[in-house]
């Protein structure tokens, strides 16, 4: 028989959008080809294979479903994954028990049918199927169960990417970053690192008060060597939940990458940490565009004037474009309110995107001032500032938490928040 990983989960009986919190981890660089019987699922299929999380593996479409992946195999090795629509029980079953004569040791096996019987689906498990989708499927449904075949159920929450890019150069992209991983990994209580990108003028290393002597390019430019302790030696321990990967900041060498520059690292950083930060700067290239469109969820900073509006839009036209299956992208207006300044309304500014923002941060150049100066965050600089809440506000929509980590009470809690108060 083939040696099938199971799935232990029965599908809906109905193709659906992903809901907002849902993470599927990408798959790996594996192979899989499907047979398909109508027009509608090839076209679902295709269309799955251009998501970003289907970006390293191998897709081949063929029609004719059962009979023709038979027939392809008796002279051909299996792949990674099949996937098989049919339509009829007996045929099915049948065509699996033929299958199971011409198939690979290891190859995983996922079918596309149309009966909603959860008899049906027990034999299919008994058989060494790892997944059994209903029909209509959708491309999200395709993606979702294919990365599911590599990825465990319990540790779905690893490897989430967040990108965190200005609309515009000096918006404050970076210390919105910062700030907003001080938040998941304090108030949130997840592991999270910092990944600065910006190896020539990045910041990160500024603001968590760091100056490690190695960091993102030793990896950059010995990809060959990363692996998870590699890594590791490479992370700036900030606090206990939170990491640096910092940039070194420094113009002795022109900082060209190529267009895969970094997966190497994202790579490592996925299978090792729950929560990856990135910290894109403000330019265009193969790398960023790649960075932004592989990521899982995606931050952009805007200053509210007519520029970063553009800017923000083009953006999020771009993004919505090369990842049809994921939920737009989030944004934040920053430095609102500065003085004499005249300003777009976060309503207009919403209206032309389309979007709300999550939150409108004040320009307050004191307090933001002495933090970057002092090497320290916000929340560090003074407990109840009110951009504190908004900093958690964003944490907690780019990972999809809403817990927050309790803090310990006593006896005196209420009479020292009514001194803070005054």
């Amino acid at each position: 028989m083939i040696s099938y990983a199971r799935q232990t989960q029965e599908q809906q009986p109905e193709a659906a959008s992903p809901p907002v919190e849902e993470h599927i981890a990408p798959a790996p660089r594996v192979s899989v080809q499907a047979f398909c019987e109508t027009v509608e699922t090839a076209a679902a299929v295709q269309s799955a294979g251009e998501d970003r999380r289907l970006g390293k593996a191998h897709l081949k479409i063929q029609m004719g479903g059962m009979a023709a992946a038979i027939e392809a195999y008796r002279s051909a090795p299996t792949p990674n994954v099949i996937v098989l629509e049919s339509d009829a029980r007996n045929d099915l079953l049948a065509g699996l028990d033929q299958l199971a004569t011409v198939c690979d040791a290891g190859t995983r096996v996922v079918v596309i049918g149309r009966i909603n019987d959860v008899m049906l689906y027990r034999e299919l498990v008994r058989r060494g199927v790892s997944d059994y989708v209903l029909a209509p499927v959708g491309p999200i449904d395709v993606v979702r169960s294919i990365c599911n075949l590599f990825s465990a159920p319990e540790a779905k929450a690893v490897g989430r990417i967040i990108a965190v890019v200005g609309a515009k150069g000096g918006v404050g992209a970076s210390t919105i970053s910062h700030n907003v991983a001080w938040a998941i990994a304090r108030d949130l209580a997840m592991d999270a690192v910092v990944a600065d990108l910006d190896l020539a003028f990045g910041t990160a290393g500024l603001d968590y008060n760091q100056d490690p002597p190695q960091g993102i390019a030793d990896a950059v430019f010995s990809p060959d060597r990363v692996d998870t302790a590699f890594i590791d030696r490479l992370l700036s321990k900030c606090t206990d939940h939170l990491s640096l990967l910092a940039a070194p900041a420094t113009l002795d060498r022109v900082y060209d990458f190529g267009t895969d520059a970094f997966d190497a690292v994202f790579d490592t950083l996925r299978a090792t940490m729950p929560c990856i930060v990135l910290d894109v700067p403000h330019q265009w290239s193969g790398w960023t565009k790649r960075a932004l469109i592989g990521a899982d969820d995606i931050l952009i900073v805007a200053a509210p004037d007519l520029a970063n509006l553009r800017n923000t839009k083009n953006l999020f036209d771009l993004l919505k474009a090369g990842r049809p299956n994921d939920r737009p992208p989030l944004y934040c207006l920053n430095q609102v309110g500065v003085p004499k300044r005249p300003e777009i309304a976060a309503t207009e500014f919403a209206k032309a995107i389309e979007s709300q923002p999550v939150v409108s941060i004040p320009f307050e150049p004191q307090i933001f001032g002495a933090a970057a100066n002092n090497g320290q965050m916000i929340a560090e600089i003074s407990a109840n500032h009110k951009s504190i809440e908004m900093f958690l506000q964003i944490a907690q929509r780019l990972t999809g938490r809403s817990e927050t980590k309790k803090q310990k009470s006593s006896l005196l809690s209420p009479l020292i928040e009514k001194l803070r108060g005054k």
